[in-house]
């Protein structure tokens, strides 16, 4: 097996329990399940559910940039939900972060997510 690698930035929120927020083994990153948490606060942002999937979303790219990627290197995201109606709207949000071909992807109903948060995305990136 590959050396793995803990990915750290102090661009992305700080984990908030036992994890990293990336680890790389070989050219493939996992980033861990980020919430709209602003990394300088640790609080969560205010807003409905589009301006916390901005704050996801520009969670995961700082992450990746700290892997040498970004979101183009993309293959494979998970979205948690605790409302499913929210679907749509995360939708147009993740088209301003990614581009075809789009990576694959999951979305899921939760019943809850850490801090109240109406959204969680983790990702895998190929670099």
């Amino acid at each position: 097996m590959s050396e793995k690698h803990i990915i750290h930035t102090s661009d992305a929120p700080a984990a908030i329990g036992p994890y990293s927020q990336a680890v790389k083994v070989g050219s493939t990153v996992y980033i861990s399940g980020q919430i709209p948490l602003a990394p300088e606060t640790m609080e969560l942002v205010s807003g409905d559910i589009s301006a916390q999937a901005h704050q996801v979303f520009k969670n995961l790219q700082a992450i990746a940039n700290a892997a040498g990627g970004s979101l183009a290197d993309a293959v494979k995201l998970n979205i948690s939900l605790p409302d499913l109606g929210d679907f749509a709207a995360v939708n147009e949000v993740m088209k301003e972060y990614f581009s075809e071909p789009y990576p694959a992807r999951a979305c899921v109903g939760v019943a809850a997510l850490p801090k109240a948060s109406q959204i969680e995305v983790e990702a895998i990136l190929e670099l």
